[in-house]
Protein backbone atom coordinates (compact mmCIF):
# COMPACT_ATOMS: atom_id res chain seq x y z
CA UNK A 1 0.00 0.00 0.00
CA UNK A 2 1.29 3.46 -0.92
CA UNK A 3 -0.19 6.80 0.07
CA UNK A 4 0.76 10.28 -1.00
CA UNK A 5 1.55 12.93 1.60
CA UNK A 6 1.91 16.52 0.43
CA UNK A 7 4.89 18.40 1.83
CA UNK A 8 5.79 22.07 1.49
CA UNK A 9 9.42 22.67 0.61
CA UNK A 10 11.46 25.84 0.81
CA UNK A 11 9.99 28.83 -1.09
CA UNK A 12 6.56 27.17 -0.97
CA UNK A 13 7.39 24.41 -3.48
CA UNK A 14 4.84 21.58 -3.31
CA UNK A 15 6.52 18.19 -2.90
CA UNK A 16 5.00 14.71 -3.12
CA UNK A 17 6.10 12.24 -0.46
CA UNK A 18 5.07 8.60 -0.71
CA UNK A 19 4.67 6.40 2.35
CA UNK A 20 4.97 2.67 1.79
CA UNK A 21 3.24 0.36 4.27
CA UNK A 22 1.49 -2.98 4.50
CA UNK A 23 -2.28 -2.81 5.04
CA UNK A 24 -3.62 -3.57 8.53
CA UNK A 25 -4.21 -7.26 9.19
CA UNK A 26 -7.58 -8.47 10.44
CA UNK A 27 -7.44 -10.80 13.43
CA UNK A 28 -7.88 -11.06 17.19
CA UNK A 29 -5.98 -7.81 17.77
CA UNK A 30 -8.25 -5.97 15.38
CA UNK A 31 -11.30 -7.16 17.30
CA UNK A 32 -9.87 -6.56 20.75
CA UNK A 33 -8.26 -3.21 20.32
CA UNK A 34 -7.72 -2.24 16.72
CA UNK A 35 -5.06 -3.45 14.33
CA UNK A 36 -1.74 -1.65 14.26
CA UNK A 37 -1.42 1.08 11.69
CA UNK A 38 0.63 0.25 8.60
CA UNK A 39 4.34 0.15 9.41
CA UNK A 40 3.70 0.44 13.15
CA UNK A 41 6.12 -1.11 15.61
CA UNK A 42 4.94 -3.74 18.15
CA UNK A 43 2.85 -2.49 21.03
CA UNK A 44 4.21 -2.30 24.56
CA UNK A 45 2.52 -2.31 27.96
CA UNK A 46 2.53 0.93 29.92
CA UNK A 47 2.63 1.16 33.74
CA UNK A 48 -1.12 0.45 33.95
CA UNK A 49 -0.88 -2.64 31.75
CA UNK A 50 -2.49 -0.88 28.79
CA UNK A 51 -1.05 -1.20 25.31
CA UNK A 52 0.73 1.72 23.71
CA UNK A 53 2.04 1.80 20.17
CA UNK A 54 5.74 2.58 19.81
CA UNK A 55 6.73 4.84 16.96
CA UNK A 56 8.77 2.91 14.37
CA UNK A 57 12.03 4.51 13.28
CA UNK A 58 11.79 6.49 10.06
CA UNK A 59 13.67 6.04 6.78
CA UNK A 60 13.64 8.76 4.13
CA UNK A 61 14.57 7.62 0.62
CA UNK A 62 16.03 10.19 -1.78
CA UNK A 63 16.27 9.37 -5.51
CA UNK A 64 18.96 10.58 -7.89
CA UNK A 65 18.89 13.04 -10.78
CA UNK A 66 15.97 12.30 -13.15
CA UNK A 67 14.61 9.72 -10.69
CA UNK A 68 11.40 9.55 -8.72
CA UNK A 69 10.13 8.08 -5.46
CA UNK A 70 8.67 5.00 -7.18
CA UNK A 71 12.20 3.83 -8.01
CA UNK A 72 12.51 2.94 -4.32
CA UNK A 73 9.41 0.72 -4.25
CA UNK A 74 11.18 -2.63 -3.84
CA UNK A 75 13.48 -1.24 -1.14
CA UNK A 76 10.62 0.45 0.70
CA UNK A 77 8.59 -2.75 0.82
CA UNK A 78 11.16 -4.67 2.84
CA UNK A 79 11.89 -1.63 4.97
CA UNK A 80 8.27 -1.53 6.14
CA UNK A 81 8.82 -4.74 8.12
CA UNK A 82 10.71 -2.65 10.70
CA UNK A 83 10.53 1.02 9.76
CA UNK A 84 8.29 3.80 8.54
CA UNK A 85 9.55 4.16 4.96
CA UNK A 86 8.88 7.35 2.99
CA UNK A 87 10.26 8.28 -0.43
CA UNK A 88 10.32 11.88 -1.61
CA UNK A 89 9.83 13.21 -5.13
CA UNK A 90 12.35 16.02 -5.04
CA UNK A 91 11.70 19.38 -6.69
CA UNK A 92 11.75 19.16 -10.47
CA UNK A 93 11.06 15.41 -10.34
CA UNK A 94 8.17 12.95 -10.19
CA UNK A 95 4.88 14.45 -8.99
CA UNK A 96 6.51 17.40 -7.23
CA UNK A 97 6.47 20.96 -8.56
CA UNK A 98 8.76 21.75 -11.51
CA UNK A 99 8.58 25.53 -12.08
CA UNK A 100 11.26 26.82 -14.43
CA UNK A 101 11.85 29.84 -12.21
CA UNK A 102 12.39 27.85 -9.00
CA UNK A 103 15.70 27.47 -7.19
CA UNK A 104 17.54 24.26 -8.04
CA UNK A 105 20.66 24.82 -5.95
CA UNK A 106 22.06 22.54 -3.28
CA UNK A 107 20.68 24.62 -0.43
CA UNK A 108 17.13 24.26 -1.76
CA UNK A 109 17.36 20.47 -2.04
CA UNK A 110 18.78 20.12 1.46
CA UNK A 111 16.17 22.48 2.89
CA UNK A 112 13.39 20.50 1.15
CA UNK A 113 14.57 17.24 2.72
CA UNK A 114 14.85 18.93 6.11
CA UNK A 115 11.30 20.27 5.77
CA UNK A 116 10.03 16.83 4.78
CA UNK A 117 11.56 15.22 7.88
CA UNK A 118 9.98 17.76 10.17
CA UNK A 119 6.54 17.80 8.51
CA UNK A 120 6.39 13.99 8.34
CA UNK A 121 7.65 13.63 11.94
CA UNK A 122 10.26 11.09 10.81
CA UNK A 123 13.32 12.19 12.77
CA UNK A 124 15.63 10.90 14.06
CA UNK A 125 15.85 9.14 10.73
CA UNK A 126 17.98 6.99 8.47
CA UNK A 127 18.61 8.72 5.16
CA UNK A 128 19.09 6.47 2.12
CA UNK A 129 20.20 8.35 -0.96
CA UNK A 130 21.15 7.43 -4.50
CA UNK A 131 23.52 9.66 -6.51
CA UNK A 132 22.22 13.25 -6.21
CA UNK A 133 19.94 12.09 -3.40
CA UNK A 134 22.97 10.73 -1.54
CA UNK A 135 24.68 14.12 -1.76
CA UNK A 136 21.55 15.76 -0.39
CA UNK A 137 21.50 13.17 2.39
CA UNK A 138 25.06 13.71 3.57
CA UNK A 139 24.77 17.49 3.30
CA UNK A 140 21.67 17.34 5.50
CA UNK A 141 23.37 14.95 7.94
CA UNK A 142 26.27 17.42 8.22
CA UNK A 143 23.92 20.38 8.69
CA UNK A 144 21.42 18.77 11.08
CA UNK A 145 23.04 15.86 12.95
CA UNK A 146 20.15 15.95 15.40
CA UNK A 147 17.80 14.73 12.66
CA UNK A 148 19.92 11.93 11.19
CA UNK A 149 20.80 8.71 12.97
CA UNK A 150 22.17 6.69 10.05
CA UNK A 151 23.10 7.30 6.41
CA UNK A 152 23.40 5.18 3.27
CA UNK A 153 25.29 6.66 0.30
CA UNK A 154 24.66 4.83 -2.97
CA UNK A 155 27.06 5.45 -5.88
CA UNK A 156 27.77 9.16 -5.43
CA UNK A 157 31.19 10.74 -5.79
CA UNK A 158 32.58 13.34 -3.38
CA UNK A 159 35.08 14.72 -5.91
CA UNK A 160 34.38 17.50 -8.40
CA UNK A 161 33.30 16.19 -11.81
CA UNK A 162 34.13 19.32 -13.78
CA UNK A 163 32.94 21.21 -16.84
CA UNK A 164 33.75 18.40 -19.27
CA UNK A 165 31.29 16.14 -17.45
CA UNK A 166 28.60 18.81 -17.77
CA UNK A 167 29.21 19.15 -21.52
CA UNK A 168 28.98 15.38 -21.95
CA UNK A 169 25.62 15.37 -20.20
CA UNK A 170 24.32 18.17 -22.40
CA UNK A 171 25.33 16.20 -25.50
CA UNK A 172 23.72 13.08 -24.05
CA UNK A 173 20.37 14.82 -23.51
CA UNK A 174 20.54 16.10 -27.09
CA UNK A 175 21.01 12.54 -28.35
CA UNK A 176 17.69 11.30 -26.95
CA UNK A 177 15.34 10.35 -29.83
CA UNK A 178 12.31 12.06 -28.27
CA UNK A 179 9.43 11.66 -28.52
CA UNK A 180 9.46 7.89 -28.15
CA UNK A 181 6.64 6.16 -29.98
CA UNK A 182 6.07 3.53 -27.27
CA UNK A 183 7.33 2.58 -23.82
CA UNK A 184 8.97 -0.42 -25.46
CA UNK A 185 11.04 2.05 -27.48
CA UNK A 186 12.01 3.82 -24.24
CA UNK A 187 13.13 0.55 -22.67
CA UNK A 188 15.07 -0.49 -25.76
CA UNK A 189 16.88 2.82 -26.25
CA UNK A 190 17.96 3.34 -22.64
CA UNK A 191 18.60 -0.35 -21.99
CA UNK A 192 20.30 -1.31 -25.27
CA UNK A 193 20.74 1.40 -27.93
CA UNK A 194 22.01 4.38 -25.92
CA UNK A 195 25.58 4.92 -27.24
CA UNK A 196 26.75 5.86 -23.74
CA UNK A 197 26.10 2.28 -22.59
CA UNK A 198 29.04 -0.09 -22.33
CA UNK A 199 26.72 -3.09 -22.20
CA UNK A 200 22.99 -3.73 -22.26
CA UNK A 201 21.08 -3.23 -19.00
CA UNK A 202 17.38 -4.03 -19.04
CA UNK A 203 16.99 -2.47 -15.58
CA UNK A 204 18.16 0.86 -16.97
CA UNK A 205 15.44 0.73 -19.62
CA UNK A 206 12.85 0.04 -16.92
CA UNK A 207 14.21 2.89 -14.81
CA UNK A 208 13.68 5.41 -17.60
CA UNK A 209 10.29 3.98 -18.56
CA UNK A 210 9.11 5.07 -15.10
CA UNK A 211 10.01 8.71 -15.74
CA UNK A 212 8.18 9.04 -19.06
CA UNK A 213 4.68 10.38 -19.66
CA UNK A 214 2.53 10.03 -22.76
CA UNK A 215 1.90 13.25 -24.68
CA UNK A 216 0.04 13.90 -27.92
CA UNK A 217 3.16 13.21 -29.99
CA UNK A 218 4.54 10.27 -27.96
CA UNK A 219 6.42 9.57 -24.74
CA UNK A 220 8.56 12.30 -23.17
CA UNK A 221 10.31 12.68 -19.80
CA UNK A 222 8.24 14.06 -16.91
CA UNK A 223 11.15 16.37 -16.10
CA UNK A 224 12.76 19.16 -18.08
CA UNK A 225 16.25 18.27 -19.35
CA UNK A 226 17.13 21.96 -19.10
CA UNK A 227 16.19 21.95 -15.41
CA UNK A 228 18.20 18.76 -14.87
CA UNK A 229 21.26 20.52 -16.29
CA UNK A 230 20.70 23.41 -13.86
CA UNK A 231 20.36 20.95 -10.96
CA UNK A 232 23.58 19.21 -11.92
CA UNK A 233 25.41 22.51 -12.46
CA UNK A 234 24.96 23.19 -8.74
CA UNK A 235 27.29 20.37 -7.68
CA UNK A 236 29.58 19.19 -10.50
CA UNK A 237 32.17 21.97 -10.13
CA UNK A 238 32.72 21.49 -6.39
CA UNK A 239 34.18 18.76 -4.25
CA UNK A 240 32.17 17.72 -1.18
CA UNK A 241 34.78 16.14 1.08
CA UNK A 242 34.50 18.77 3.83
CA UNK A 243 30.78 18.15 4.28
CA UNK A 244 31.37 14.40 4.23
CA UNK A 245 33.86 14.73 7.08
CA UNK A 246 31.20 16.53 9.16
CA UNK A 247 28.81 13.54 9.09
CA UNK A 248 28.91 11.98 12.57
CA UNK A 249 26.40 9.15 12.26
CA UNK A 250 27.18 5.61 11.01
CA UNK A 251 27.42 5.79 7.22
CA UNK A 252 27.40 3.00 4.66
CA UNK A 253 29.05 3.80 1.31
CA UNK A 254 27.79 1.41 -1.38
CA UNK A 255 29.18 1.18 -4.90
CA UNK A 256 28.25 -0.95 -7.88
CA UNK A 257 31.17 -2.73 -9.49
CA UNK A 258 30.25 -1.09 -12.83
CA UNK A 259 28.94 2.12 -11.31
CA UNK A 260 30.23 5.69 -11.43
CA UNK A 261 31.91 5.65 -8.00
CA UNK A 262 35.32 4.02 -8.26
CA UNK A 263 36.66 1.71 -5.56
CA UNK A 264 39.57 3.98 -4.58
CA UNK A 265 37.32 7.02 -4.17
CA UNK A 266 34.68 5.04 -2.27
CA UNK A 267 37.30 3.75 0.15
CA UNK A 268 38.67 7.27 0.60
CA UNK A 269 35.14 8.45 1.40
CA UNK A 270 34.92 5.75 4.06
CA UNK A 271 38.26 6.91 5.49
CA UNK A 272 37.12 10.54 5.61
CA UNK A 273 33.81 9.67 7.26
CA UNK A 274 34.20 9.44 11.05
CA UNK A 275 32.03 6.29 11.12
CA UNK A 276 32.18 5.05 7.55
CA UNK A 277 31.62 1.49 6.30
CA UNK A 278 32.30 0.20 2.78
CA UNK A 279 30.18 -2.19 0.71
CA UNK A 280 30.31 -3.31 -2.90
CA UNK A 281 27.64 -4.93 -5.06
CA UNK A 282 28.93 -7.02 -7.95
CA UNK A 283 27.06 -7.17 -11.26
CA UNK A 284 25.55 -3.76 -10.48
CA UNK A 285 25.92 -0.52 -12.39
CA UNK A 286 25.03 2.97 -11.23
CA UNK A 287 21.43 1.97 -10.40
CA UNK A 288 22.43 -0.47 -7.68
CA UNK A 289 19.06 -0.87 -5.98
CA UNK A 290 17.45 -1.32 -9.40
CA UNK A 291 20.10 -3.57 -10.98
CA UNK A 292 20.56 -6.00 -8.10
CA UNK A 293 17.77 -5.49 -5.53
CA UNK A 294 18.50 -8.70 -3.61
CA UNK A 295 22.23 -7.98 -3.21
CA UNK A 296 21.42 -4.35 -2.39
CA UNK A 297 19.19 -5.55 0.42
CA UNK A 298 21.87 -7.95 1.69
CA UNK A 299 24.32 -5.11 2.28
CA UNK A 300 21.92 -2.37 3.41
CA UNK A 301 19.50 -4.21 5.70
CA UNK A 302 22.06 -5.43 8.30
CA UNK A 303 23.62 -1.97 8.44
CA UNK A 304 20.25 -0.32 9.14
CA UNK A 305 19.30 -2.92 11.72
CA UNK A 306 22.54 -2.22 13.61
CA UNK A 307 22.46 1.57 13.25
CA UNK A 308 18.71 2.11 13.63
CA UNK A 309 17.13 -0.70 15.66
CA UNK A 310 13.38 -1.05 15.24
CA UNK A 311 11.07 -0.32 18.14
CA UNK A 312 13.43 2.00 19.98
Amino acid sequence: MVRRIDVTGVDGIHLAAWEFADPPKAGPEAVAGGAPEPGAAPRALDSRGETQRRKPPGVLLLHGLMGRASHWASTARWLTDRYRAVALDQRGHGRSDKPDEARYDREAYVADAEAALEQLDLAPVALVGHAMGALTAWQLAAKRPDLVQALVISDMRASALGEQSQREWEEWFTSWPVPFATLADVRRWFGEDDPSLERSRASRGEFFAEVMAEREDGWRPVFSPEVMMRVREAWVHDAHWDELAQVRCPTLVVRGLDGELGRAEAQEMVRVLPRGIYAEVTEAGHLIHYDQPDDWRRVVEPFLQAALPAGT
